[in-house]
């Protein structure tokens, strides 16, 4: 889509009012509050990060603010201004982006929630934010196109790349590329052919895809260990966190309830005990694809809203039965029924909402929590020299 009037103005020079000078006026400690963190010394210098903001937020009519301290470099947006308690789901609509139509739009996307930040997101390079926002690019767009058969206690893969072993999990056929075998494996234009298995293990090889696109461009000794690990042992659960991830935001101090990256990785709780314990209902792991809208592995061509998905798991403890077998799950034409009738009726669904868009519970604990987690989880840096991905036996 064509930019907007307000985009297409005139681009300002770099003492315009849409990047704060650094001087000496602004007391606030880089290391302060949110936003992008930069190791100065380890940039090519205040200059760069401006010349790249400026090219990318071109037209936006917004203020960036910039303060050092200590060998640091903090660049913020004000929140306030941009995204009212931290709500980035319009940012989009705000700003006239189409993320998905224009790559360089989702770009802006990224950028511009990061710099909303309530909490600092710490690059020891500038290299290092510039990739962090090509590896969320690519989580966005490896999601787009990912689809599973519904199966909720199967796992397969395409044959001619992957085999099976109980103690190495599923492993790339040597010789085959691990970016192809992660492509056939979750994107059916690449395979033809839906494959069953978690949404847990989908959002790992949608990270993993993501990760291994850029190093095989920028980090290529770093893509050659990812592949021969792959080749011999994978990586899943709680190590791949460990390895792959960071996570942001706690119980202790949740994230604010609406503020989202595009390509983070969340999860939303199903609150209902009873239907939770159903294998694969325990609660849903998306991806923030921008926009306001989430992924549905299911039906990849149409992803939630965050009204939707809540409304979805709230009415799973609807489609609860026990089979023949007195096996609890869940029917999902009840629930889609039970959806639709909710979307029908206005109040309804804002007492629903209400209910479903508080914080979780913790672990265990089933009382006045919705749906909503307090962290969210985004890929470490992949740099040459500053990449932090720890590969076991590499």
């Amino acid at each position: 889509m064509p930019f907007s009037a307000s985009r297409a103005s005139a681009f300002p020079g770099s003492s315009g009012p849409w990047f704060q000078p650094l001087d000496g006026t602004r007391s606030e400690a880089a290391h302060d509050g949110g936003g992008i963190l930069l190791h100065r010394s380890l940039t090519h210098g205040a200059e760069a990060a401006r010349s790249y903001l400026q090219a990318q937020l071109e037209g936006l009519g917004v203020s960036v603010v910039a303060s050092s301290h200590s060998g640091l470099l903090r660049l913020s947006l004000d929140a306030g201004q941009w995204a009212p308690g931290f709500d980035t789901t319009g940012l989009c609509e705000q700003f006239g982006l189409s993320p998905r139509e224009r790559i360089d739009d989702l770009e802006r996307e990224i950028l511009l929630a990061l710099l909303l930040g309530p909490v600092p997101f710490e690059f020891p390079s500038f290299a290092e934010l510039q990739a962090a926002i090509r590896v969320r690019r690519n989580i966005v767009e490896a999601a787009r196109r990912t689809a599973l058969a519904f199966h909720t206690s199967e796992a397969e893969r395409p044959a001619g790349y992957w085999t099976y072993d109980e103690e190495r999990g599923f492993t790339v056929l040597p010789g085959k590329s691990l970016l192809a075998a992660l492509q056939k494996a979750t994107q059916p234009e690449a395979s033809g052919k839906l494959y069953s298995f978690s949404c847990y293990r989908a959002t790992e090889y949608v990270i993993l895809l993501a990760v291994a696109q850029e190093l095989s461009t920028h980090n290529p000794e770093l893509y050659h260990r990812l592949q021969r690990q792959w080749e011999t042992r994978a990586i899943m659960s709680g190590q791949f966190h460990d390895v792959f991830l960071r996570e942001y935001g706690s119980m202790e101090a949740p994230l604010p309830p609406k503020y989202y990256v595009p390509g983070d990785r969340l999860w939303f709780r199903n609150p209902d005990e009873h239907s939770s314990d159903v294998t694969g209902y325990e609660g849903s792991w998306v991806f923030y694809l921008g926009g306001g809208l989430f992924t549905n592995f299911w039906k990849h061509d149409q992803p939630y809203t965050l009204a939707a998905k809540c409304l979805e798991i709230f009415h799973w403890r609807h489609g609860a039965y026990h089979d023949a077998a007195g096996e609890l799950q869940i029917d999902e034409d009840v629930v889609d029924a039970c959806v639709q009738a909710s979307l029908r009726n206005p109040a309804e669904t804002e007492a629903i909402l209400d209910a479903m868009l508080r914080y979780r519970d913790p672990k265990g604990v089933y009382a006045d929590g919705g749906c909503i987690d307090t962290s969210r989880e985004y890929p470490r840096w992949v740099c040459p020299g500053t990449s932090d991905m720890v590969i076991p036996g590499s």
